[in-house]
């Protein structure tokens, strides 16, 4: 099936999942732009709870909570724990005498008849965001859940808080702009460390991973071919960070680097660079029709400006310099060759981190050995970007994902790799 003829034959089936749930959609779209704050590159909670940290922060704790973008409840059945390197080495030859990655699991590992894990599902979080953000109610129901794709019951679920994110170890934690460099290549290595010397996982079914957690999932594919099932990296693209998405980044960090306030990384309140900064960002988030119905008028803007004011006030600007030039290296496109699992690529068509119109999907993904990819239609009420934070919009996909998995390897052939009709509400 052609391409086109793809997207023609998922547009009405998208049109009526969207439709059913008109009501809900900008609600919750509201929810998810406080809750990621960044798309490809996302804040979240994490950074909102390393500004309670931040001198000179007025009723920082209350403040916190109020800005904190998603439910913040513990997952009661979840397992959470700490893995510490010592004397850890970045990439760049920097070190960090203890290094800390927090780390949750869901679920229990199972083990094959040699004794090894075989049932272990590694899941990548976004910029900002950290491992409460996908055990969160709205991830659970959708994707974790008994019966839903990635059933706790059926699989092993890791979920990592990435350095410089979370509970692991970051700038905000008091070395500031001292913390080491880091890249996507160390993130990537951090959560490689954690699943073969933490948990002892040589081999794991799939990895399921969001904006820079899909990057992630693009490099954990060439970096370690021959150690998982199947990819599944949503929202990602597996080419160099260029173009705008370039821009915006380095519009945002020349913000914060060219303000007095910033105090080479020792400031005591939030540099207004960011703040400035962080309003363009927000604004490249969202879809450009969701945000003409969000902000029909200048009492709509001013609300709008006002709410990302305050979002910002409550993000350190150390952490958000780092996670953004982390990025500057990340280019999987090279070594995509090397990619033997099978790969399951999401992509939303409104997302404005992420065109379409770059087709980008439908260029590399046939490359791939086994690989195919969805551009889900966006609608006029669909949030862009932020249709990541609702996974019940896609968690189908995942299921198919998971099924074409549990084929037999013989089904799969480099003819896999085509688009495939986006069966939302099917």
């Amino acid at each position: 099936m052609k391409f086109a003829e793809a997207r023609a034959l998922a547009a009405p089936v998208q049109n009526r999942l969207f439709n059913q749930k008109e009501i809900n959609v900008k609600f919750r779209r509201t929810c998810a732009a406080a809750s990621v704050l960044f798309g490809l590159l996302l804040c979240g909670s994490s950074f909102a709870a390393s500004a309670l940290a931040q001198p000179g922060s007025p009723s920082a704790a209350s403040a916190g909570e109020a800005a904190a973008p998603w439910d913040q409840r513990a997952n009661p059945t979840a397992v959470e724990a700490d893995a510490w390197f010592d004397n850890y080495r970045f990439r760049d030859g920097e070190t960090l005498p203890r290094l800390r990655i927090h780390y949750a699991t869901l679920g229990t590992p199972h083990r094959n008849d040699q004794g090894a894990v075989d049932n272990a599902v590694l899941v990548l979080h976004w910029t900002g965001a950290d491992s409460r953000t996908l055990l969160s109610p709205t991830y659970t129901k959708a994707l974790f859940d008994p019966g839903r794709p990635l059933d706790a019951n059926r699989y092993y679920l890791i979920f990592p808080d990435n350095v410089g994110h979370g509970q692991s170890s970051k700038p905000s934690d008091g070395l500031r702009a001292k913390f080491p460099n880091y890249d996507y290549g160390d993130i990537v290595d951090l959560q490689h460390k954690l699943v073969t010397e933490t948990l002892g996982i040589r081999h794991l079914h799939a990895i399921l991973g969001m904006s820079m957690g899909g990057m992630n999932a693009w490099q954990w594919a060439e970096t370690y071919p021959d150690m998982m099932d199947g990819v599944m990296p949503v929202v990602s693209l597996p080419i160099t960070v260029s173009g705008r998405n370039l821009l915006w980044r380095r519009m945002v960090i020349d913000a914060i680097r060219s303000d007095p306030e910033w105090k080479s990384g020792e400031y005591t309140q939030t540099p207004r660079g960011w703040i400035e900064g962080f309003g363009v960002l927000r604004m490249m988030i969202d879809s450009a029709p969701a945000l003409q119905q969000e902000i029909p008028d200048g009492a709509a803007a001013n609300k709008f400006l006002a709410t990302t004011r305050f979002q910002a006030e409550h993000v350190d600007a150390n952490d958000i310099l780092y996670s953004l030039k982390s990025s500057f290296n990340y280019d999987p496109e090279p070594g995509l060759s090397r990619i033997k699992a099978k790969l399951f690529a999401l992509n939303f068509s409104d997302d404005e981190f992420n065109p379409d119109t770059l087709r980008v999907l439908e260029r590399v993904v046939p490359t791939l050995q086994h690989g195919r990819y969805v551009v889900q239609q966006g609608t006029p009420s669909s949030p862009g970007h932020f249709t990541m934070t609702r996974p019940d919009l896609w968690a189908q996909h995942v299921g198919e994902f998971m099924q074409w998995l549990g084929e037999r390897s013989s089904q799969a052939s480099h003819g896999d790799a085509r688009p495939i009709p986006d069966s939302a509400g099917s």
